[in-house]
């Protein structure tokens, strides 16, 4: 799977093709302030869970500054 990159909220995050549900949510679903609770989750903590409206899994996690997408199963 390709690896991709975008900005979200303007948090550069890196995420895979099956993950794009979730970069969604957080971009268009979600305003800048609800965003931005999981990016200070994921920076303080290493991750941050949660789910879309469909109830697809994804983890954001945070290690050296970079922010990284992934869905769960």
């Amino acid at each position: 799977m390709a690896i991709k990159k975008t900005d979200i909220h303007a948090f550069p995050t890196t995420y895979e093709e099956n993950a794009e549900e979730g970069v969604r949510h957080l971009r268009d679903d979600l305003s800048y302030d609800e965003a931005k609770v999981f990016f200070k989750q994921a920076r303080a903590h290493g991750s941050a869970e949660f789910e879309d409206d469909e109830d697809r899994q994804f983890t954001l996690s945070c290690q050296n500054d970079a922010y990284t997408l992934v869905r769960r199963t």
